[in-house]
């Protein structure tokens, strides 16, 4: 079988050559290009079309995430494996909705890594358990629901919320009564509900307002 082409696009020289040299391993793992930027990333990719990117995310200019989706944009065949130091929620979201297919912390075995590659190779992810534990509790957060209140309604909603009638709405407001009353229905159809109380209650459970 023909070895695994693989690029590296890490910043630092010394983590690349680091990855280089663990590389030549593997006889199944090939290495075809190194890039220290995004952009370097991407012109290597039509030059050299790698399988599989290991793919630095904190990088000057253009990050991992954006690298990992301009690459996915133009060869959806290349897989991509985020290779990194860090653990942040926003890292793991941003680089799997980018299109990584593997997440892993840098201080994972050689043999680790090997097998990632194989795996991403072959289109089955890996991720570490820290990328895991942010997948299973962004998937268990209720959708957030937008109900496209204006700017004015946000504030006719607020009053509302804290008990005030169309009359006192209106004062503070300095708008008329009849401006009120339309911004109210307004109001309750976006939020489909039936009464004021309920719509206050909407916008305290979804925290509409403040």
């Amino acid at each position: 079988m023909e070895p695994i082409r693989v690029m590296i696009v890490d910043d630092h020289a010394v983590v690349r050559s680091g990855l280089a040299a663990f590389l030549l391993a593997y006889s199944d793992l090939e290495l075809v290009a190194e890039a220290d930027s995004g952009h370097t990333a991407l012109a290597l990719c039509e030059e050299q079309m790698p399988d599989v990117i290991l793919m630095d995310l904190v990088m000057p200019e253009m990050d991992g995430a954006a690298t990992t989706r301009a690459i996915k944009a133009r060869y959806p065949q290349i897989q991509v494996v985020a290779l990194t130091s860090f653990r942040e929620d926003e890292l793991v979201q941003g680089a799997l909705q980018a299109g990584a297919i593997g997440y892993l912390l840098k201080n994972i075995s050689a043999n680790q890594l090997a097998d990632a590659i194989r795996a991403a190779h072959a289109g089955r992810p890996t991720l570490d358990p820290e990328a895991t534990r942010v997948l299973m509790e962004a998937a268990r957060k209720p959708a957030e629901i937008h109900f496209d209140l204006t700017p004015r309604e946000q504030e006719v909603l607020a009053l509302v919320t804290h008990g005030a009638n169309n009359g006192e709405i209106a004062a503070k407001l300095r708008i008329s009564q009849s401006t009120v009353k339309y911004h109210v229905s307004s109001i309750l159809a976006k939020l489909g509900a039936s009464s004021r109380t309920e719509a206050a209650m909407l916008a305290v459970q979804h925290r509409l307002v403040p």
